[in-house]
């Protein structure tokens, strides 16, 4: 992604608002794919090839913004993943979250 930039001199567009905006408008139109459809509607999506066609060309974009924009603050994008599954695996302990969605400050609420 980095070369396909460099080579069409795009950097001088790419400051971190403005990729920061076109991720932000790229998960939109990911977003878009499941407007007004139900969960379970959205479930079976998985199996139309044409869904997931597009679904795999929007999530494509926002990955390619998710690297413009790791480059613009000198983020290496594995290491900032490691260190947030690491993150979310002392908010999130298996015993505590397992088969549960609540948020990581309400985890002790409830048995």
């Amino acid at each position: 992604m980095i070369a396909f930039r460099d080579a069409r001199a795009w950097k001088q567009f790419h400051d971190p608002k403005n990729l920061a905006e076109g991720l932000t408008l790229e998960a939109a139109e990911l977003l878009e794919v499941f407007q007004w459809k139900t969960t379970d509607e959205a479930r079976a999506m998985v199996h139309d090839a044409a869904t997931v066609a597009k679904v795999s060309e929007e999530v494509a974009d926002c990955f390619l913004y998710c690297i413009l924009v790791a480059d613009s603050f000198g983020i290496d994008l594995i290491e900032a993943g490691e260190k947030k599954l690491a993150r979310n695996g002392e908010n999130y302990p298996v015993e505590k979250s397992h088969g549960r969605s609540d948020k990581y400050d309400a985890l002790d609420d409830r048995a």
